[in-house]
């Protein structure tokens, strides 16, 4: 049953992967990356790995910030 829901998560973070690379929408990419790696720090959690998941989930945090942080500048600069 471990591998089962193992194998799922992966290949759910395969299909987050490609659906944020393929919207369209900034804001909804985002969310999406968001996801992938709340998702990939589940993985490292269940590959018993608690400190490279806490760092890749702290990280993550930091570059969805910043992708918003530069969104709202960029579409308030009126050039």
């Amino acid at each position: 049953m471990h591998e089962m829901v193992f194998e799922i998560m992966l290949l759910l973070m395969i299909v987050l992967a490609i659906v944020a690379i393929e919207d369209r929408n900034l804001i909804g990419s985002i969310i999406e990356l968001s996801l992938l790696t709340l998702v990939f720090g589940t993985v490292l959690f269940m590959l018993k790995a608690p400190d490279v998941a806490l760092s890749a989930l702290v990280v993550g945090g930091i570059i969805i910030g910043l992708f918003l942080y530069t969104i709202r500048e960029v579409e308030g600069y009126s050039g």
